[in-house]
């Protein structure tokens, strides 16, 4: 992986391990010459990560929408900012640019992010991995919950294991690294047939 996507909260929250997190995220992205790709912000864990990137003289690509960046949230010093339209279009720029995504600690717009990118591999249109920076148990929730839909047969178990949950930022790079995507053409004749 070249360029990693990275979901993360405007703001940092109240765990200070989110910020160190974050800051040896970017560190580890930059050491092994991985651009990051992100929501373009300079506020909360998006700027804490990519200004550890870039203190690394590492790469950042910032994606924002024009309502978000005229307000002053955007980052002046990116390697390069992209601005466009609406949050749909952030979206799916920030797909288009990345061959990897992880989410970490953020709100209802991490939880979008990162759950229209399983969503979207499970509907084959990508075989990207996507790990889940699990800081202090914060998505051990989302897990078992995951973990519910398919006891409830809501989501096959092949669907629930497209989700990457991991406890330190090495196993994530390494599951993330040694991830096989399903045959999606398979899954679709099994759940037909």
């Amino acid at each position: 992986m070249k360029t990693i996507c990275v979901f993360c909260g405007s703001s940092s929250g109240i765990d200070p391990d989110f910020i160190k997190a974050a800051i040896n995220l970017g560190e580890t992205l930059a050491e092994s010459q991985v651009t990051l790709v992100y929501g373009g912000a300079a506020a909360g864990l998006m700027g804490v990560i990519a200004n550890a990137v870039l203190e690394k003289g590492g790469k950042v690509i910032g994606v924002i929408p024009k309502f978000l960046a005229s307000k002053e949230v955007a980052h002046k010093n990116l390697t390069e900012l992209i601005l466009v339209e609406s949050m749909h279009e952030r979206k799916m720029k920030m797909f288009e640019l990345s061959e990897g995504f992880i989410a970490m600690p953020g709100g209802f717009g991490t939880l979008e992010e990162v759950s229209e990118m399983l969503t979207w591999q499970q509907l084959g249109l990508h075989r990207y991995p996507i790990g889940l920076l699990n800081i202090n148990g914060y998505f051990s929730h989302l897990k078992l919950f995951f973990e519910e839909m398919e006891k409830k047969k809501l989501l096959k178990l092949v669907d629930m294991k497209m989700a990457l949950f991991e406890d330190s930022i090495p196993k994530l790079l390494e599951s993330m690294s040694n991830y096989q995507a399903p045959d999606i053409a398979k899954v679709m004749s099994k759940a037909t047939s």
